[in-house]
């Protein structure tokens, strides 16, 4: 190997000289007999390489071997026509291969030859040329994508600059297998060209030079042209078969004795059976002979059943390798990691329930989740993050329970066959059934039969069906969650939402004026109190407007409040007329004058005693106004709103607090009630 580049420049000169310098019978022989070899070594290396770069130096082998096969064709010709004798191996093709029969020969020669030249040569060309073509087109879309690997880190640079040679070696290959593949074209032509000049010219030396007769000239000279063909021909042909496997091989894991036997006899038994059936057939139903017919199909009766058997022992072996698989990648130290990961939504039902869930059983839970988180994203404006559903044995088989991140907030229990009825205060009788509490907003109600369901409904029940029950629960879960829901990524997808429309105001007011995070305890804070933050303009719009004045994000949530008085409005008054609680006009200078301000915010600082006969009189006007079946509503000066609606929450979390700037001009406000200190 030290040698082999002298050695085979050596070889190449010595294929020139021999087509000058005639070489001994002996040598000729052993060269024709290297030529088959060598054909025989292509082709074996052709079918066991795995990818056509494996074998780059394939175009430059063909013109070598082209002109090695030249080249003994002149020898052999020179003595075929001077001597009439072309060696031993020559011979025995002539005398063993075609029986010494020369119209055989010959016709079994042109048969070689058009197989060669039309078919496997011809589609060889074709292939390679379209390969590449296609290999060339091809070049810049791989390059852009490992330019974009090299740049997102999937791969180094190391590697990418190996890719970029691999697909250079690529298309360098195709186009010299492309003009390569004219010398096996060439080949072809050049044999059947000297074969009939041998032909011609041996009866020409024959008659005239010396003194045969017409057949006797024809016999021999014939003979041994057919013979010389084939001896070169055959070499030939093998090259051509390994031209058409190199330029159609795809790149595998295998070769392609393995990838055959694979794909044909490795995939699918039933193939082998109906096959077998139809031999089976055709040797016992029709005139055919039957030995060889029905031999094949148990051949693949057995080739069948043996491949059935092995598909079955890999799948029980891949399922014990899985398993392995599985319970050693629990014990690496890096599994502990998914079990970090905390679901902002998680509903966990009894086995009872999952029939609800369940699209095969005829559940529509999914789908009704699906309809609640486009629900939401219409009412609240915020994209819900996806609910997880899971089974828990733990749990009573008709039990559920809702948690949010990780922790839960809710649970019910069902009972199945029954449809839960509620009162709406408007009802006209009373119905049969079992004394339970809506899990929602906790109003009293009661299990029912199918039976029961018809008269409930002309009683004026509201009646509702298991999986209405447990999507309205969820979702008035989500909706009071909803702040503790939205984080700094779902903030960022609302804001480049708004960007695409309005990216002037996205770029006043971020980063330049409020970080995400400051944005997103400003909509947290609207979420809180059930505002919607939808209308994401108007929002930036005001902290745009007032960012300048105050980084506090309590006083930001007011102004943005203001801003959405038209929202509020429509939320909370009917008929332009709004029945309210007020508060007294000391209270809320009481209030005004107890606000400290810090570096982190405003609180208000008031003594207990006046917090107690604050909230006293609250709950006073509260029980008021739901003993006449109104909503209780606290109206107060904009200034003071948040600071009360923070001390209302110790006896009424969801009381609705608005300040006078949060309401329409043009709505008439009647107060019914007074909190005083």
């Amino acid at each position: 190997m030290k040698f082999g580049d002298i050695v085979v420049a050596i070889a190449v000169i010595c294929i020139v000289i021999i087509i000058i310098i005639p070489i001994p019978k002996t040598a000729l022989d052993i060269l024709l007999s290297l030529n088959i070899s060598l054909a025989l070594l292509i082709l074996l290396i052709s079918m066991y390489t795995k990818d056509a770069l494996q074998f780059s130096i394939f175009p430059s082998l063909l013109l070598m071997t082209t002109l090695f096969r030249l080249s003994l064709n002149i020898s052999t010709t020179r003595y075929i026509l001077g001597e009439g004798d072309a060696g031993r191996v020559i011979e025995a093709f002539g005398e063993f291969v075609i029986q010494g029969n020369a119209a055989v020969g010959f016709i079994v020669f042109l048969i070689i030859v058009i197989i060669q030249f039309l078919v496997i040569t011809k589609g060889s060309e074709r292939v390679a040329e379209v390969a590449a073509r296609f290999t060339l087109d091809a070049m810049p879309g791989k390059q852009m994508a490992i330019d974009a690997d090299l740049n997102s880190g999937l791969v180094t640079e190391e590697e990418a600059r190996i890719r970029r040679k691999e697909i250079q070696q690529s298309a360098d290959f195709y186009g010299a297998m492309d003009g390569a593949s004219k010398f096996v074209k060439g080949d072809a032509i050049a044999g059947i060209i000297i074969t009939l000049i041998n032909i011609s010219a041996g009866l020409v030396i024959g008659i005239v030079m010396n003194n045969m007769s017409f057949g006797e000239a024809l016999n021999q000279y014939t003979l041994l042209t057919v013979g010389d063909g084939l001896v070169s021909q055959v070499p030939a042909l093998l090259i051509s078969t390994a031209t058409g496997i190199v330029v159609t091989r795809a790149a595998s894991d295998s070769n392609l004795g393995q990838d055959v036997l694979q794909q044909l006899f490795g995939q699918n038994p039933k193939v082998m059976f109906i096959i077998s059936g139809v031999l089976i057939f055709l040797g016992l139903g029709t005139p055919l002979p039957k030995l060889p017919y029905l031999v094949m199909a148990g051949v693949l009766i057995f080739a069948g059943l043996r491949l059935r058997t092995n598909i079955k022992t890999a799948e029980v072996q891949e399922l014990e390798m899985e398993e392995e698989s599985e319970s050693e990648e629990i014990k690496k130290p890096e599994s502990v990691m998914s079990l970090l990961k905390v679901e902002d939504i998680e509903l966990e039902f009894g086995y009872g329930i999952i029939p609800l869930a369940d699209a095969n059983q005829g559940g529509d839970l999914l789908d009704r989740i699906v309809m609640i988180r486009r629900q939401i994203a219409l009412e609240m404006g915020i994209i819900v993050p996806i609910v997880r559903l899971r089974d828990n044995i733990q749990l009573n088989p008709n039990e559920y329970i809702i948690k949010i991140k990780g922790t839960e907030v809710s649970k019910s229990e069902v009972m199945f066959d029954h449809y839960l009825a509620m009162d709406p205060g408007t009802s006209q009788g009373d119905i049969n059934g079992i004394d339970t509490v809506e899990p929602a907003f906790g109003l009293p109600a009661k299990w029912i039969t199918e039976e029961e369901r018809e008269k409930a409904e002309i009683l004026g029940y509201t009646v509702v069906d298991l999986p209405s029950m447990i999507s309205t629960h969820l979702t008035e879960i989500i909706k009071s969650n909803a702040h503790e829901l939205l984080g700094r990524q779902d903030v960022k997808v609302l804001v480049d939402n708004v960007k695409e429309e309005h990216p002037a105001l996205v770029e006043e007011v971020t980063p330049k004026m409020f970080t995400i995070g400051e944005i997103q305890k400003v909509l947290a804070n609207l979420l809180k109190e059930d505002i919607s933050v939808r209308d994401m303009g108007s929002i930036l719009e005001t902290l745009a407007d007032y960012g300048n004045i105050t980084r506090d994000t309590d006083m930001l949530t007011e102004y943005v409040r203001q801003k959405l008085f038209r929202y509020i409005t429509n939320k909370y008054v009917q008929n332009k007329r709004i029945k309210v609680i007020t508060l007294d006009g000391q209270l809320e200078q009481r209030i005004m004058d107890s606000i400290k301000q810090t570096e982190t915010g405003s609180y208000l600082s008031l003594d207990p005693n006046s917090v107690q006969q604050v909230l006293r009189s609250l709950v006073k006007n509260i029980e008021k106004f739901t003993s006449i079946g109104e909503q209780p509503i606290v109206l107060t000066a904009p200034i003071v709103r948040i600071f009360f609606k923070r001390l209302s929450e110790q006896v009424a979390e969801d009381l609705i607090v608005l300040s006078y700037n949060e309401i329409d001009s043009s709505v008439e406000v009647q107060s019914l009630g007074m909190v005083t200190i």
